[in-house]
């Protein structure tokens, strides 16, 4: 049965370096990198003859989702950090995300021989965000400020790295010995939270052994209860080996994945697969990557209610056919379009991905457009299977330019798109910003008079209508009244003149959609012959868009609630982003589902959103993002609305 493990982490923590580390402990060459920085690396490799999967997933923050939907497949997680302190912040996310999954994991700190922190320095400034406590497994042997070995604080045996070579057993040194009888006091005490018989014995002052301890640890890692902390340097393949132990050991089997996922969905029948990653490919078509769950998978059987197609090998740089798969294994489907890019399967069935695997709002927006209007349907289609493959990415039709709006997670994400969309599907495009979604509105009470005549022989067109403009409560929108009396104006035909109200509406003085108005019919004449429905909202349309003229219109802009998912430590720092973007702080409090984060809301012009993203990533370090919704429109005067106005009436005049 194999096993698989997602490594994640922040860019620079040694991911690769530690996946290929893994490969080569028996041997294997590690393969290249992956098709695109969008997507994660799979790689499959043996240690102690038995066959393992890794799924180096993507370091940029652009690409967490990529992260997430490696841990729905995942038996365990590796979590890569730096050995600096003040870098634990980029770890946040993942931790974050390994908790919200459920998903076993040990942190990794690698790049230990660069440390010139304590561990438990590091430590603590990790288990800021994290509500699991994190369990130091491993106290290091310095020979000065350089970190030489490891002590093992369940078996309490001592390691001294040597490079190139397996690491040597030593003797436990004397001036380590302190330490590791404080770290190990704290190791079990953490542990036996969780075991009855490990809390009796340190009660009772009775000092444990490794091998007990060793089956308690394997049994907490796997029920998720903490998490533990392993350190070294893959560089170097310092404490490589006592992580793979650790993973072999000590890492839940597939069915507990099985079992967790089967949870998660309700799932009546046996899940036997489940997707985590898709793409479309040149010359080889929509590629579905899977883990089978239950006895393994075979090309032909019936998967999510269709036969699956044929099966290829999951390694990112191997494309050959395989016959099967065995149970945990990993393999890629072709010709198996049916399938989702993340979900569970089972025979007859397509069950959603775990709810806590939804990827984030989009946090840039743009305009794709074609680079020659012929692509435009070949566009929208590329789009579409893009959207399809990548949960990430959120297209959608541009209500004011009726352009493809495209939101994804980041200027790299984003290049990757169309640079899929070039090479993969042949759409060349260019990028145009978002227009904002600007209204206008009136100030004052307008009355007017408009009568529709049209005579060209035979019956004319005659309408007459006195109709009072005035603002309505902002937020209202657009409301339509009548109080005439005896008969001027036909019941049958005041609907024509409430459709020709709102027709004036779509477009106002200013250039801009109208809201927030009332229209009131008081008074009118109608003709015998000549009047019609027609006549009517011709009367309607024109006698509006008269008082909207005279009614001393103002541009609205739109306002939204924006909500800021940050690490405490920058909060603080959002207040002068706010200010600069002419928006207003709403509060902020501490997220209940994330340990050290918070949850920070303000009020944003529409208009500061573009270049929302950029701002709050160069101040928190690029993990930050947000969410937001619309919440009212406020009335803009001055330069800045003259020059909206005039920039609208240009772009009306150039088409």
């Amino acid at each position: 049965m194999a096993r698989c493990v997602a490594v994640i982490g922040a860019p620079g923590t040694g991911k690769s370096t530690l996946v290929d580390r893994f490969c080569r402990l028996e041997g294997q060459s590690p393969p290249g990198a992956a098709a695109s920085p969008a997507d994660p690396r799979i790689v499959g490799f043996t240690w102690s003859d038995e066959p393992w999967w890794a799924i180096d997933c993507p370091g940029s923050i652009e690409f967490l989702q990529e992260s997430v939907n490696a841990l729905t497949v995942a038996d365990a997680a590796i979590v890569c950090v730096s050995p600096d302190p003040a870098q634990a912040v980029l770890a946040a996310p993942y931790l974050r995300a390994v908790e919200a999954s459920g998903t076993p994991a040990i942190l990794f700190i690698n790049r230990m021989d660069e440390a010139s922190a304590r561990v438990r320095e590091i430590v603590a400034a990790l288990q800021d965000y994290a509500n699991h406590v994190i369990c130091l497994r491993q106290v290091p042997i310095r020979d000065g400020d350089k970190v030489v070995g490891a002590v093992d604080l369940i078996s309490e045996r001592a390691w001294k790295y040597r490079e190139g070579e397996p690491s040597a057993l030593i003797a436990l040194p004397p001036d380590v010995e302190e330490r590791e009888h404080e770290a190990r006091g704290e190791l079990l005490e953490h542990l036996a939270d969780f075991d009855d018989w490990l809390l009796e014995q340190i009660i009772e002052d009775h000092e444990p052994e490794g091998g007990p301890v060793f089956g308690i640890a394997a049994r907490v890692l796997a029920e998720n209860k903490v998490i533990p902390c392993l350190f070294g340097s893959a560089g170097h393949g310092n404490g490589m080996v006592r992580l793979a132990k650790a993973l072999r050991h000590e890492a839940p089997p597939v069915g507990a994945l099985r079992e967790r996922l089967a949870e998660a969905s309700g799932a009546k029948a046996p899940l036997m697969a489940a997707a985590f990653h898709a793409r479309h490919r040149r010359h080889v078509g929509r590629t579905i990557w899977l883990r089978a769950l239950d006895e393994g998978l075979k090309g032909s059987a019936m998967l999510g209610g269709h036969a699956l197609g044929s099966l290829v090998d999951a390694g990112s740089d191997k494309a050959g056919a395989v016959s099967e798969v065995p149970a945990g294994g990993l393999a890629a489907a072709v010709k198996s379009d049916h399938l989702p890019a993340a979900g569970m399967l089972t025979r007859d069935e397509i069950l959603p991905a775990p709810a806590w695997s939804a990827p984030s709002p989009g946090q840039i927006f743009c305009i794709l457009a074609p680079t020659s209007d012929r692509d435009d349907v070949k566009l929208s289609t590329a789009l579409g299977r893009i959207a399809a493959d990548d949960r990430s990415v959120h297209v959608s039709q541009d209500a004011e330019s009726g352009g493809q709006r495209v939101e994804s997670q980041g200027p790299i994400h984003l290049r990757c798109l169309r640079e899929t969309l070039a090479g993969v599907f042949g759409v060349e495009t260019v990028e145009q910003p978002v227009p904002p979604v600007y209204r206008e509105t009136i100030t004052r009470r307008a009355e007017v008079h408009h009568r529709h005549r049209k005579q060209t022989g035979g019956a004319g067109q005659f309408a007459d209508v006195k109709l009072v403009i005035e603002p309505n409560a902002r937020g209202a929108g657009f409301a339509f009244d009548e109080v005439v009396k005896g008969g001027a104006v036909p019941r049958n035909y005041i609907p024509a003149v409430a459709a020709g109200a709102e027709d004036a509406t779509a477009r106002g003085p200013l250039g801009f959609p109208v809201v927030d108005v009332r229209v009131t019919l008081t008074d009118g004449q109608h003709h015998s012959v000549d009047s019609s429905d027609m006549a009517f909202r011709i009367a309607g349309r024109a006698g509006v868009a008269e008082g909207l003229a005279d009614g001393v219109p103002v541009l609205l802009q739109p306002f939204h609630e924006v909500r800021f998912h940050v690490p405490s430590i920058f909060s603080g720092a959002l207040v002068p982003v706010v200010s600069s973007l002419k928006g207003q702080v709403l509060g902020f409090d501490r997220d209940p589902g994330a340990k050290g984060w918070d949850v920070f809301r303000a009020l944003l012009p529409g208009a500061a959103l573009g270049d929302l993203a950029g701002q709050l990533r160069s101040v928190t370090q690029g993990v930050g993002h947000f969410d937001h919704s619309f919440d009212h429109y406020q009335e803009l005067y001055g330069k800045e609305a003259d020059k909206i106005s005039a920039e609208r009436a240009e772009a009306r005049a150039a088409h």
